[in-house]
């Protein structure tokens, strides 16, 4: 950034993690996957559509005092197949990973289809295949293309 015209949309943080490289739209997405939703007291900043050299336009969630867990990071891979993690402590990334996508997810996704042996009350954790451009259920085969963010398991 050796332009002196340019600024800092986003303040640094401390500790926690840097979502940066979501595709634009997504970043309350990425929220509703972290299960933020302004309840809890996260001290969260959120650029949305900003200027991106690799994607055009871009999202970018900094979240204060958290660094995700594997299983955050990979339903977030399905949602922001592009994005980087960057993990900060005293206000330096300490960690930089790109997201990879599982070949299946487990216990993080429930399934839309009330038949769905993961949804009839059996002892099942759920499991979806991940496939292009889409999760299917390893049970009943229900394909989820959209709205991922709903059906994230709360349980």
């Amino acid at each position: 950034m050796s332009d002196s015209n340019q600024e800092l949309r986003v303040s640094k943080i401390k500790n926690g993690t840097v979502i940066d490289h979501i595709a634009a739209g997504q970043a309350l997405n990425v929220l509703a996957i972290l299960g933020i939703d302004g309840s809890g007291g996260e001290e969260v900043s959120v650029g949305m559509n900003v200027p991106s050299d690799r994607l055009g336009r871009k999202d970018i969630v900094k979240v204060e005092g958290r660094e995700l867990s594997p299983a955050e990071v990979d339903v977030l891979s399905l949602i922001a197949p592009a994005a980087s993690i960057n993990i900060v402590r005293e206000y330096d990334v300490v960690e930089k990973s790109r997201v990879t996508r599982p070949e299946v997810v487990t216990g993080i996704l429930s399934c839309p289809n009330a038949n769905c042996i993961s949804t009839e009350g059996e002892p099942v954790e759920s499991r979806f295949d991940v496939l292009d451009d889409a999760v299917r259920c390893g049970y009943c085969d229900t394909i989820l293309r959209e709205d991922l963010a709903e059906h994230i398991a709360t349980d």
